[in-house]
């Protein structure tokens, strides 16, 4: 499958403490670049957030975090099922916010729990977070991410790979992100990339191909 496209112009539960790691130990710049081990629970979502983000972002690949969260609202960030043997994994956005969570525990919105192979009778895993920096640092990562999303809505996003950035002639600039998506039956890597004018930020062209 190959797109391209030129531009004209509550599921809550009390906290426990969690045996896999310490929170607090850490500082509040290392909890932002590194993974944590903690917990996720499930929600169906609701029509308002604290984020003013709506939980169908991202095809409802979503998530409320803790008050004190040191992740911020329309932050992007890996989840990893630790609970299973498989360790799916699903990128997420953070849509919302829940009182009485601690920074390593957020809630989960149904299909991103579904997505990770976890049964809701479960009502709570175990996981790891990850920030994405690359994602988050570079906005056309995350258009990119969006783009993808879009053109294949029956996969989730699981993983990601930055691969390049190129200055092209004059003020064109290429950049590629690779992304690992999965639905029920099988994962694919679909390889996107995207020209744009770094004086203006406009998009010129991008395309997506599977590999």
């Amino acid at each position: 499958m190959y797109y391209h496209f030129i531009n004209q112009q509550g599921y809550y539960y009390p906290y426990r403490h969690n045996p896999y790691f310490s929170y607090y130990s850490q500082p509040d710049h290392w909890a932002r670049q590194q993974p944590i081990r903690g917990q996720a629970t499930w929600t169906e979502g609701g029509q308002v957030t604290e984020c003013g983000i709506p939980w169908s972002d991202n095809l409802f690949m979503t998530a409320a975090v803790g008050e004190n969260s040191p992740y911020k609202c329309g932050q992007t960030l890996k989840i990893r099922n630790i609970s299973t043997p498989g360790q799916r994994e699903v990128v997420v956005t953070i849509v919302d916010k829940v009182r009485g969570y601690p920074p390593n525990k957020i809630n989960l919105h149904r299909r991103a729990f579904e997505a990770l192979g976890a049964n809701l009778n479960l009502g709570v895993i175990n996981i790891e977070i990850t920030p994405s920096p690359e994602l988050e640092e570079e906005q056309w990562g995350k258009y990119l991410l969006e783009l993808t999303e879009t053109a294949y809505p029956k996969y989730v996003v699981r993983d990601y790979n930055f691969i390049s950035k190129n200055q092209l002639s004059g003020d064109k600039v290429k950049e590629t992100y690779e992304f690992i998506l999965q639905s029920p039956t099988e994962n694919i890597k679909v390889r996107a990339n995207v020209i744009y004018n770094a004086k203006t930020n406009r998009v010129i062209s991008f395309d997506l191909e599977e590999l």
